[in-house]
């Protein structure tokens, strides 16, 4: 759980978040958000292909919301045929313009672009994703925990964005903060988000990020 001295209260905006994790201690050995997102698998190098730019719903990024596959993800499976056969479902079956989620993240914490981040995502539940980065992580964490690679990848792919967007801490949050109509991301990925375990370690990496500036 995040320490009293960086509550959420306390760091609602990410400037005042780096300032309190110096005095707790930064994060280290990490590399750096901008080589995180260059390290990023385009969606050209997994074999999707782009969105109709004509039908999308453009926003501006607000909210950092993680969502869960909420099915079995095998060791050894191929994480890029995974990611052809959502975005052609996506498209066919649910008359989406993509694949839900802006990034998902795979068992060894690689990180794959997915929909533009320029474009609004779906969701098969109640609430308006505008102006949410979707993240996906792959497996069902109702039957399952997630593994420390896909930890460390969200926190980085976090971080980044936060960063990047200007997102409150307070706003990263998980898909069921916003729907009662969902266990997503499942209860062994939720605990992360609720005991702010997310948070911290985001405003650790930000820390980190400014001390090497």
């Amino acid at each position: 759980m995040i320490p009293a001295s960086v509550s959420r209260a306390s760091v609602s905006h990410i400037g005042a978040a780096v300032a309190l994790a110096f005095s707790i201690g930064g994060a280290h050995g990490a590399e750096s958000l901008p080589d995180l997102e260059r390290a990023i698998v385009p969606v050209a190098g997994w074999g999707g292909t782009p969105a109709d730019a004509t039908k999308a719903r453009r926003h501006r990024i607000t909210h950092i919301t993680l969502h869960h596959q909420g099915e079995p993800f095998k060791p050894g499976a191929d994480p890029q045929a995974y990611l052809r056969r959502l975005q052609a479902w996506s498209r066919a079956e649910k008359g989406w313009l993509d694949i839900p989620y802006h990034y998902v993240i795979d068992l060894d914490g690689r990180i794959y672009g997915a929909r533009d981040i320029a474009y609004a995502g779906d969701t098969n539940t109640d609430y308006d994703p505008k102006g949410h980065a979707l993240i996906e992580v792959v497996g069902n964490f109702e039957e399952v925990e997630p593994n420390r690679q896909q930890l460390d990848a969200v926190v980085s792919l976090m971080a980044m964005l936060a960063a990047k967007h200007k997102v409150s801490l307070d706003d990263i949050q998980s898909h069921r903060d916003y729907s009662d109509k969902t266990v997503c991301p499942g209860e062994n990925l939720y605990r992360y988000v609720k005991d702010d375990y997310f948070r911290h370690k985001v405003a650790l990496r930000l820390a980190q990020e400014q001390a090497a500036k």
